[in-house]
């Protein structure tokens, strides 16, 4: 089924222990381990018959393999704060271009990276792109923007008429919502209806407004209110209701400066390229990455109707994909998300393509609990493949930022214990076997998986260059860690030879499942020596401390570096 399909719509109106782990000499953050708990072996096991099994306390302590992205903001760019959360198991720090400007953001890297530091935790790094999308002008009277939380409140009523206008000299107030978008008065018609509120803050009727509009004229949209509402905040979005503007750019100039200036400058490892329409949006990104010599990879974001249709082609050439179910529950019928979610889980589980999934806990914006309803959600994205989930105003703007992390990873690491780790392995291998061709990659991640599954091994040791080796692992779905070893190696740059790999294991941190370490410069000497040497030693050695491994434990060792295509079976004594 495609998703193309699936939208089309009648017309109508517990606390976590710090492990460090490190790989080699030196203390910098790139060898440890990205998680906060400790690592031991994991066997797939079958839904419990027995209800009150699942109450008993389970002494089988694992790492989650799902991992948890946090946009960074507001309540959360402290040193301190930011420590909280990596050692509650952040992996990806986001960073929304959305609001604020790219001093604001710098200043909190800066903290991010001393946090690293302090708690020897890898963090890859997000830069999440504003795009086309219409923003209401929050200007005080001096032309500046609000302070987070000073701007006053916009308070709506059911059957109030407002003025959405282009002229940024009108005041945002009851009367008034002045927009970024000249374009919007010819954007829209009478019936057409509008939404205004906070996509990362919540979905309740009372923060946001859909109004319906009356008519148009010169720069102003003449509208009513269908909901009362209290619109608070910095950053306050509108959005057409199931509306596309095939007219926009998804990669504004503004993006471009922000990828260039910041995002390039600062080697973020992600850009998320909101508003993502097609394949095309993708390609040009990278385009401009390549042209500046980054390294950068692209995650396409899934907002609109038009990126569902073209869903296909985006993953063929997108390095990840979000499905950011705030903006498309705007376009899509509530009753059609779910099918929606199924089937871009799917096809980037087929594809080997990580899947982020938004939106999961609201209610942890303000309490230090998530609803029933919240944390099967969470539940049912891990056991149909998600790999990562992304919290936005619960870490942006939160009460219980780290708290929400833990809380998270707890329901993930539930959820694990029971995910169909055979069935998925067989859907892959019976895509793969439908092919002419298998690459050596490929064969090589199959059979140290299905190695892994016959001997009942503890962990799977990968040796890989690029790290794509540890990715096509994560595709497979093992029932147990993937340790990545990522080999140092050296690249000319302006006739100079660098050692790199850094960037390769933060690029590891949005798979399920993989965690990465950096190995010492002395393992890029001799590959042939990794899957019997002193390196392969050290990496046991990281397996015993945090419990992955033990006397009597097998271990699945594979090695793509160079030209050593390796699968072997370690049985430790």
């Amino acid at each position: 089924m495609s998703l193309a399909a699936a939208v089309e719509r009648p017309m109508a109106v517990s606390s976590h222990k710090d492990v460090p782990a490190t790989m080699g000499s030196g203390a910098g953050d790139l060898r440890r381990f990205s998680s906060s708990a400790s690592l031991s072996s994991m066997r797939a096991k079958s839904i419990p018959e027995d209800l009150a099994s699942i109450l008993e306390v389970d002494i089988d302590v694992h790492i989650p393999k799902t991992k948890v992205i946090c946009t960074v903001g507001s309540k959360s760019r402290t040193v301190e704060q930011l420590m909280a959360l990596l050692k509650a198991g952040m992996c990806v720090a986001r960073f929304d271009f959305s609001w604020n400007d790219a001093e604001y953001h710098s200043e909190t890297l800066a903290n991010l990276r001393e946090a690293m530091q302090r708690t020897s935790k890898l963090c890859a790094t997000m830069l999440d792109t504003q795009g086309p999308e219409i923003a209401i002008s929050r200007q005080s009277k001096g032309s500046e923007f609000y302070d987070e939380g000073s701007a006053p409140p916009i308070r709506l009523s059911e059957g109030e008429t407002i003025i959405v206008t282009t002229d940024l000299s009108k005041p945002c107030d009851n009367f008034y919502l002045p927009v970024n978008d000249p374009r919007f008065p010819q954007m829209v018609q009478p019936g057409d209806i509008v939404f205004v509120g906070q996509y990362l803050f919540t979905g309740s009727e009372t923060t946001s407004v859909y109004m319906e509009v009356l008519s148009t004229s010169g720069v102003e949209v003449v509208c009513r209110c269908n909901n009362d509402a209290q619109l608070s905040g910095e950053l306050l979005i509108l959005q057409i209701v199931g509306k596309e503007d095939p007219q926009s750019s998804t990669l504004t100039e503004m993006d471009k400066r922000h990828i260039v200036e910041w995002g390039v400058k600062n080697k973020v490892t992600f850009i998320s390229l909101s508003l993502t329409k097609n394949a095309n949006d993708v390609l040009e990104c990278k385009q401009l990455l390549k042209q500046h010599n980054s390294e950068c990879r692209v995650i396409a974001k899934l907002e609109r109707i038009d990126a569902l249709r073209n869903f296909d082609s985006i993953l063929e050439v997108a390095d990840a994909v979000i499905l950011s179910r705030a903006c498309l529950g705007l376009d899509v019928p509530v009753e059609k998300i779910a099918l929606i979610q199924k089937l871009v889980l799917m096809k980037c589980n087929l594809a080997g393509k990580p899947v982020i999934i938004t939106r999961v806990m609201d209610s942890m914006t303000s309490n230090p609990r998530p609803t029933r309803a919240e944390a099967t959600d969470v539940a049912n994205i891990v056991l149909d493949g998600g790999d990562c989930i992304l919290l936005g105003a619960e870490t942006l703007r939160g009460d219980h930022c780290a708290l929400a992390v833990r809380t998270i990873l707890e329901i993930c690491k539930e959820a694990e214990k029971v995910f169909p780790y055979d069935d998925h392995f067989r859907k892959v291998m019976d895509l793969a076997e439908e092919q002419d061709f298998m690459t050596p990659a490929e064969a090589l991640a199959s059979s140290a998986v299905r190695s892994s599954m016959k001997v009942q091994a503890s962990m799977i040791i990968v040796f890989t260059e690029t790290g794509a080796t540890a990715r096509l692992l994560s595709k497979y779905r093992p029932a147990v860690p993937i340790l990545s070893i990522i080999i140092p190696h050296l690249k000319t740059k302006k006739l100079k030879w660098v050692l790199e790999g850094d960037a390769e294991a933060r690029n590891c941190l949005i798979y399920r499942g993989v965690f990465p370490l950096l190995a010492e410069p002395s393992a890029s000497t001799d590959p042939s020596k990794l899957v019997t040497g002193a390196v392969l030693e050290q990496a046991l050695n990281v397996g015993r401390e945090l419990g992955l491994c033990m006397s009597g434990s097998s271990v699945v060792v594979c090695q793509r570096v160079s030209n050593c295509n390796t699968v072997k079976v370690v049985k430790l004594k």
